[in-house]
């Protein structure tokens, strides 16, 4: 018996003792929410080197439109080889002009644009003077006994660093500024950093008896110290200030320059006053939101760690001169715990200059424009949730659905719509993305607590280009040249639709844990700078790391909270406020290091009624030197209010209104806190909720194997579920019973399928949703399939007739080489038997398939499951099957390498392989070793009657 038998026999035997309900006697159906531009998933639109024309722009709009996109994201980024005469240089009055054509077009197709703040990413281009650059900070240190002088000038010589992708070339032969070079397309600049001599910027002297003197002033302009050791043995401690030298990625022509200085005002202030500028006289008033891509500025040889005014910042933040402290910052002094306060307090100011002089400089000016910021955060040396906060629309990236909420988590805490993020970057490698991959990837954002989607990314490529046209060097590749494109409009159809949902009311998550970013900051490791990006990268190893994957392991609904959002909250009626939604709790994940107004308002909240969780431990001590004595007594008085006593497994203490619980066990915490996970994550069935008048939406995932069908558990009462299936369109009234826990909900769910339920506090409803059960085992559909090539190439292979489905791989050279579409058809009889409605099965395909039933169009599969349920109205006594079978790209491209066609004609990477088993000699892409791929439908097609059942 093959599996699909068993599946059927299975199901067939689930149903036998169901009674069959009548359909007929609910008439109310749910309604899906009205689709708007905003629903619609958005992507990054790639303009290689900004060599676009009005004539391509329009029928590029176009096409997204037509697949159901709501909105582009403007990238200019490198140049395509052979193109350079259409190349316009970012930001001059050509780009304007087609900036404002755009902009015109879009709005009459409602597609939304937002725009990238740099050719390429980080922020930095050609106008990026060297005073406005990266800076970092280089020290060395000189031992004198008394009565002994420097002899040495004190002079640091700065390393040569020449990171080039493209073509290569020596520092020697390069002028400065680096913008006035020739062929920076060419070259594609990375990093460069020119050989110097940099002179102290600071000089500090330290006895062993603890006397600090300050020699800056008396360096001589060759770099000489005038002064001689007094009584006692002295270290000298000298700072450089040096260029950095991280290039803008990917610039585009225009764009190639120097990453600013994202710790300096003047430097973020100079850098948009450039756009200022340029956008003189253009009308951008459709223009939404700009962007910026995520941090990277130390994706480099060492750090962008130093700002010229660091030193009084600092001064200014931390309340002591960091002068006195260059022992411990670096940490040299014998005292442990200096080290790790000043080193604490030197990456507390850095985030605070990121916060301040960047992301909320460049809010400002933005919101001056009329325009909103979405900002990725992660990579960030600082606390990237206040980041985020500070961003309208906060974006996340990656595969790690933790990572991901912390994009989120910073638009719920602080009352954000929406948080979008970057999706299906490296989805396996070029040309082997299915739509069911991305369409898996998508869900995993979503779960996470992203409602606005956007690709990443779509490619500007002229109509005519040779195919597979104008690529980016990351795959996946969204453009008219994909053999999906045509399919593409059934996975923005279900992102649309599962966006109208996630896109109303308010996140509905129980618990704000707590993020110990002074625990991370203690962690000296081996720079200066820890960059953050999710709970692996910072946070790996704390406390926080095993108690947030064990939240989301049990079930658990929550949010990750800052210290500054901390201070933004109230409490009232027992539930923590924080922008206007309600949670249950906060949990601190057994942190060592609190500032003492973190723990100070904690407990204010417990008094005012709050529950406040503390997991292992309650924290130990404050951070940072500055009054380290006052904090730690203020503090050591705070923990000793509480007085606890031991109930159950807990134990508690009162304050107040409210209470403060600690505990060893997670579980037993939460319940005492009155918090209850969502128990179907023990079915593998993931979900995330919103709270909407009247109720609240789930949208629901089963990532795991097997089907499920059956009985789902939700932490939620509701006296009627609604139950909409994003993908097929499908609706109604669910069936549900009530438990002493919450409401049971009946779903039939195949593996990686989703759906979305409307809970009804109030309202009841008649369960009218059409759960169907197998009436019998079903048949195989046989006779010839015809099979006619119909789009693709690099030739249309002549038509195939088949008996035994196979891939049609195995017809020869021309079928193993072509990439595109092919239309199978066969006809088959009505069933025997009564059946109120029909599923077929097509079993497997390569790799979406367009089903067509009597020549009307009635599915777009995509994968993983390749079944469509048919009503009964929709069959004749003979009906046709149409099956629109397209493969991917890449017998096509293996082809093209095998036989040195050469389609990759871009500057710059040119391109890169996620995999290592798809690089060449030279590191790059090549797809010359691949065997052919299976490509059609490979069955078995098969058809069975279904019934309407009546879940009890």
């Amino acid at each position: 018996m093959n599996k699909n038998q068993s599946f059927y026999k299975l199901l067939l035997i689930a149903f036998l003792f169901i009674p069959f309900v009548n359909q007929a006697q609910t008439t109310k159906t749910p309604k899906w929410p009205t689709i708007t531009q905003q629903n619609k998933p958005w992507t990054r639109w790639w303009w290689e080197g900004s060599a676009v024309d009005t004539t391509n722009l329009k029928w590029m709009l176009k096409e997204y439109q037509k697949v159901g996109l709501g909105g582009l994201e403007i990238t200019p980024i490198y140049g395509v080889k052979g193109e350079e005469s259409k190349f316009i240089s970012f930001l001059s009055p050509k780009w304007m002009d087609m900036l404002g054509y755009t902009l015109a077009e879009a709005k009459k197709l409602d597609i939304g644009i937002d725009m990238a703040q740099a050719s390429g990413w980080p922020f930095g281009g050609p106008w990026v003077k060297d005073e406005d650059a990266s800076k970092y900070v280089g020290h060395q240190s000189y031992t004198l006994n008394e009565g002994e002088r420097l002899k040495e000038p004190i002079l640091f010589q700065q390393k040569t660093i020449l990171r080039i992708i493209g073509e290569k070339t020596t520092i020697d032969k390069l002028v400065e500024p680096i913008a006035a070079n020739k062929n920076l397309q060419g070259y594609a600049f990375d990093q460069v950093r020119y050989p110097k001599q940099l002179k102290a910027k600071t000089l500090m002297a330290y006895s062993e008896a603890g006397e600090i003197v300050n020699l800056t002033g008396r360096i001589s302009a060759d770099g000489l110290l005038d002064w001689t050791a007094p009584k006692g043995k002295w270290t000298l401690y000298a700072l450089f200030e040096g260029m950095h030298g991280k290039m803008v990625e990917r610039a585009g022509p225009g764009g190639e320059g120097y990453a600013i200085d994202h710790f300096s005002l003047p430097a973020t202030n100079n850098y948009l006053s450039f756009f200022d500028n340029a956008f003189k006289g253009y009308d951008l008033s459709y223009l939404r939101a700009f962007f910026n891509d995520s941090y990277e500025v130390d994706d480099a040889q060492g750090e962008a760690n130093w700002t010229p005014d660091f030193l009084d910042e600092f001064r200014t933040r931390r309340g002591y001169d960091l002068r006195n402290e260059l022992p411990a910052l670096l940490g040299f002094s014998k005292d442990q715990d200096r080290n790790t306060r000043v080193l604490t307090d030197y990456r507390e100011t850095v985030s605070d200059l990121l916060l301040e002089n960047y992301t909320k400089a460049w809010h400002r000016w933005s919101k001056g424009n009329g325009k909103l910021i979405r900002n990725q955060a992660h990579g960030s040396p600082a606390n990237i949730l206040d980041l985020y906060a500070a961003t309208d629309i906060p974006e996340a990236e990656g595969d790690d659905v933790l990572r991901i909420k912390f994009a989120s988590s910073a638009a719920h805490v602080t009352g954000k719509p929406l948080s979008s993020s970057e999706s299906a970057t490296w989805e396996n490698d070029h040309f082997l993305t299915r739509l069911g991959d991305v369409k898996k990837k998508m869900d995993l954002f979503l779960l996470g607590g992203i409602n606005h989607t956007f690709y990443h990314g779509a490619n500007y490529t002229p109509q005519d280009a040779k195919w597979p046209g104008w690529l980016f060097y990351a795959a996946v590749h969204f453009t008219p040249k994909n053999t999906f494109w045509d399919d593409f409009k059934a996975l923005n159809n279900y992102m649309a639709h599962a966006q109208s949902f996630l896109q109303a009311g308010k996140p509905d998550n129980d618990i704000l844990v707590y993020l110990p970013i002074y625990d991370s900051y203690a962690n000296r490791g081996n720079t200066l700078l820890i960059h953050y990006d999710g709970i692996e990268k910072g946070f790996k190893g704390l406390g926080i790391d095993k108690t947030a994957n064990d939240l989301y392991d049990k079930g658990y609904a929550f949010d990750f909270i800052s210290d500054t959002q901390i201070m933004n909250t109230s409490a009232a009626n027992g539930k923590i406020k924080t922008a206007d939604v309600n949670y249950q709790t906060i949990l601190v994940p057994a942190a060592n290091y609190m500032p003492f107004g973190t723990l100070q308002k904690l407990m204010k909240l417990a008094e005012s009624g709050a529950t406040i969780t503390f997991l292992n431990s309650l924290p130990k001590d404050v951070p940072g030197l500055a009054n380290l004595k006052e904090n730690r007594y203020a503090f050591k008085a705070l923990i000793a209010k509480l007085n606890f006593k031991t109930e159950g497994n807990y134990q508690v203490a009162k304050l107040g209104n409210g209470s403060i619980l600690l505990s060893n066990d997670l579980n037993n915490l939460l319940s005492a806190a009155k918090v209850e996970p969502e128990t179907m994550k023990e079915m593998n069935l993931n979900n995330i909720r919103r709270a909407v008048d009247g109720g609240k939406y789930y949208f629901i995932v089963n990532e795991g194997t097997e089907m499920i069908n059956g009985w789902v558990p939700l932490a939620t009462k509701a006296k009627s579920i609604a139950l909409f299936d994003p993908m097929t369109e499908k609706k109604g009234y669910a069936a549900i019973r009530q438990t002493e826990k919450g409401t049971e909900v009946y779903l039939q769910l195949d593996k990686l399928e989703s759906c979305i339920l409307q809970t009804f506090d109030n309202e009841e409803n008649t369960a009218s949703y059409a759960y169907v059960g197998a009436a019998n085992e079903g048949n195989q559909l046989t006779g010839t399939w015809k099979v006619n090539f119909i789009s693709g190439g690099p030739v249309l292979p002549k038509a195939l007739e088949m008996e035994n489905l196979k891939s049609w791989t195995e017809s020869g050279a021309d079928y193993d080489n072509f990439a595109g579409t092919a239309s199978y058809t066969n006809t088959f009889k009505r069933p025997k038997g009564k059946a109120t409605a029909y599923l077929l099965d097509l079993g497997k395909v390569e790799e979406t398939v367009r089903v067509k039933l009597n020549g009307v169009e009635i599915a777009t599969l995509m994968g993983p499951n390749y079944k469509v349920e048919i009503q009964k109205s929709q069959l004749k006594g003979k009906n046709k099957l149409e099956l629109l079978v397209s493969n991917s790209m890449a017998n096509r491209i293996s082809w093209m390498d095998k036989t040195n066609q050469n389609y990759k004609i871009f500057y710059n990477i040119n391109m890169s392989s996620r995999l290592p088993v798809n690089r060449g000699e030279d590191g790059l892409f090549t797809a010359k070793n691949w065997t052919v791929k299976p490509s059609g439908l490979l069955g078995p097609v098969k058809i069975t009657p279904l019934t309407y059942i009546n879940p009890k």
